[in-house]
């Protein structure tokens, strides 16, 4: 039996060699030209300058953060970042949204790959102009791939996007498995919701382009603007119209699986890639101890419908991508060893085990891995065009585009009969709006 004081002692001597060691071969940097090796191994970027930067009270120092905080680092005109705004399963927790990367480039431009359900809490969480957030590439239709876009839709339109969220995605065997398909019946979802809102506020950005793509192109151009390139190629996944896709901006390649079992056209078109992000599902034995699969269940979706941790590896040891990613499984203290040891055992490169707000900056020098911190209690973010007033032309517009009379769009006598009578309280809100801006709003009462 081991005694505790002892162990204690030992702890500390320990701990206290250990740092002994550490300035024992510890250059002095005021004298000293920074070493390669064990020197550079163990302190890093400290010790990458001659000489520290001076420390001051009010200014932040000029290097790395070690935590990244949205909207408070530029984006390098050649640098592409890279935020996980969901990595989870089917089933979303607090801990884990589904499937959503966020991608950010120098130019401007910002993808969305994936937008599973719970993901938009995420991206509301970063704090993005939504105007900005115009452009969601989905890979397959399952929910856990595509169920907050309406939250998306919705939600970014009413917090400040007045431009159309514009969608790509891949047909199916037959026009009914395809994105069209799917969207369209999701706008029919959304029609008393947009009715609603059509003549009470900006209606400019509830308008969405789909744009739906052959799932059997192999490295196809679905997407070449402003000097990016995104192409899609098949993928392999529970029915046919499953996809992944590649992105290629400024001599960095961006690749991301969506869900799939190991294919030939990942291995070939996700070479040279500088991010490769694969899916790596949770491990068997895990299926039936944490999920109570079966093992005929277990080893039928942990195998053949999704990547096991052991098939990710070979994949990323074909490819042999700078950064190797793999997401879409629980990542808890007691699953992650097992998913980790067995990738290690048929692949050894760089590797991040993904979780939500992981953040990648890519260069072409360096490729730096982080964590977000984020502000929970969001509202708006800052808007990226004026807004513009409500307009009743909205109504009717959107009326005449469902087909829909627009004597249905509004209240009947048997609603407007259940109005109480508040206009003695509401009244003073108006006037108070009119002489804190300067310009009369007339109460809609005495119009």
């Amino acid at each position: 039996m081991i005694d505790r004081g002892r162990a204690s002692k030992l702890s500390a001597w320990f701990a206290g060699g250990l740092a002994f060691g550490f300035w024992a071969v510890a250059p002095d940097h005021a004298t000293r030209a920074v070493g390669d090796g064990l020197e550079r191994a163990l302190f890093g970027r400290a010790y990458a300058q001659e000489a520290e930067p001076e420390v001051s009270p009010t200014r932040v120092r000029d290097r790395e953060r070690e935590v990244y905080f949205p909207n408070s680092e530029d984006l390098a005109p050649d640098e592409m970042r890279v935020i996980a705004c969901g990595t989870g399963m089917p089933t979303t927790r607090a801990k884990q949204a589904a499937a959503c990367f966020l991608v950010e480039l120098g130019n401007g431009d910002k993808f969305l790959f994936d937008i599973g359900s719970g993901s938009a809490e995420r991206i509301s969480s970063l704090q993005i102009p939504y105007n900005y957030l115009d452009k969601v590439f989905v890979g397959h239709l399952h929910t856990d791939h595509f169920g907050a876009l309406h939250d998306l839709f919705i939600g970014g339109a009413l917090m400040g996007r007045n431009v159309p969220l514009r969608v790509w995605g891949p047909s199916g065997a037959i026009p009914e498995l395809g994105t069209a398909y799917a969207l369209e019946g999701m706008m029919q979802m959304l029609t008393w919701d947009m009715a609603g809102r059509a003549g009470n506020v900006d209606f400019r950005g509830y308008r969405m382009d789909v744009t739906e793509f052959d799932f059997r192109g192999e490295n196809q151009v679905i997407y070449d603007e402003n000097g990016v390139v995104i192409r899609s190629f098949p993928a392999i996944h529970a029915i046919d119209g499953a996809v992944s896709f590649a992105l290629e901006w400024n001599d960095l390649k961006f690749v991301f699986s969506s869900d799939t079992y190991p294919n030939k056209w990942f291995r070939e078109y996700a070479q040279d890639a500088d991010i490769a992000i694969h899916e790596c599902f949770i491990a068997v034995p895990d299926l039936v101890n944490k999920m109570g699969f079966t093992p005929e269940s277990a080893l039928l979706v942990g195998t053949q419908v999704h990547t096991a941790p052991e098939a990710f590896g070979k994949v990323m040891s074909d490819i042999r991508p700078r950064m190797a990613v793999a997401y879409h499984f629980f990542k808890d203290f007691d699953t992650t060893p097992q998913v980790y040891d067995r990738i290690r055992k048929t692949y050894d490169g760089p590797l991040s085990l993904a979780e939500d707000y992981m953040v990648w900056n890519v260069t072409k020098d360096d490729i730096q891995v982080r964590m977000a911190a984020v502000e929970e209690a969001t509202w708006a973010p800052p808007l990226a065009a004026p807004a513009e007033p409500p307009s009743l032309d909205d109504r009717t517009a959107f009326a005449e585009q469902v087909g829909i009379d627009i004597a249905d769009i509004g209240f009947s006598d048997f609603t407007t009969a259940g109005y109480d009578d508040v206009d003695a309280v509401l009244r003073p809100i108006f006037q108070e709006a009119s002489e804190a801006l300067g310009r009369e709003f007339p109460y809609p009462g005495d119009q």
